[in-house]
């Protein structure tokens, strides 16, 4: 099992990445039970929305709205619809997908978004936001002054757009997505937002099965 790296390829703002973050962090332990260091698990930011200062129009808002409602009805994921009416909402998530690489760097990855997520659907707090992220960054320890300098940063613009280039290079439909890479293949694996089971089958039979010499 050497070379062998699941990719989760989400974006901190998508909302269906928040609905599946129970099934994953699920999926997260059976994964280190079964195969401890043999499989290394790698977060992709796969970039929804690029920088922008423009409010978001009215029709996408109303269509994210309506998917909120439908991720709360299919699978029960709490959503705070203050949201809508206590901030100006922006179609730009690129900040949140930076600040998720730069924590990546502090061992904090997987802190960072999770509190991008919580402050964005529970607490109406919008990530797009420059403030909000800083206020999250210094919650989990990371100083505020070094995190604004790496945010805009020309290298961390570097590592997103590379990442996000990687992960459309993958088979993935959409975010969240998971395509385990073995021996320099790439197979996707298929995401269910009620149970972990049908993810672990699928890398269980990958992994289980001799390769080809």
């Amino acid at each position: 099992m050497a070379n062998t790296t699941l990719y989760y390829v989400h974006d901190p703002m998508c909302s269906w990445c928040w609905g599946y973050r129970p099934t994953w962090d699920a999926l997260q332990v059976q994964l280190q039970q079964q195969f401890g260091q043999q499989l290394s698990l790698h977060y992709l930011v796969g970039g929804l929305a690029p920088d922008s200062a423009e409010p978001m129009p009215h029709p996408m808002q109303q269509m994210l709205q309506q998917t909120w409602h439908k991720i709360n009805q299919q699978l029960g994921t709490e959503f705070n619809h203050d949201f809508w009416q206590l901030c100006q909402p922006r179609r730009s998530t690129y900040p949140a997908c930076r600040a998720s690489i730069i924590a990546r760097q502090y061992g904090l990855e997987q802190q960072m978004i999770n509190a991008i997520q919580q402050a964005y659907y529970l607490n109406a707090h919008n990530p797009s936001d420059v403030d909000t992220l800083v206020s999250i960054t210094t919650q989990l320890g990371i100083p505020a002054d070094l995190f604004t300098e790496q945010l805009n940063a020309d290298e961390t613009e570097d590592k997103l757009l590379k990442e996000i280039n990687f992960a459309r290079q993958l088979p993935i439909q959409g975010f969240p997505s998971l395509v385990l890479m073995l021996d320099n293949n790439a197979y996707p694996i298929r995401l269910d937002y009620h149970q972990w089971q049908t993810s672990l089958a699928d890398i269980q039979t990958i992994l289980l099965t001799p390769q080809p010499s």
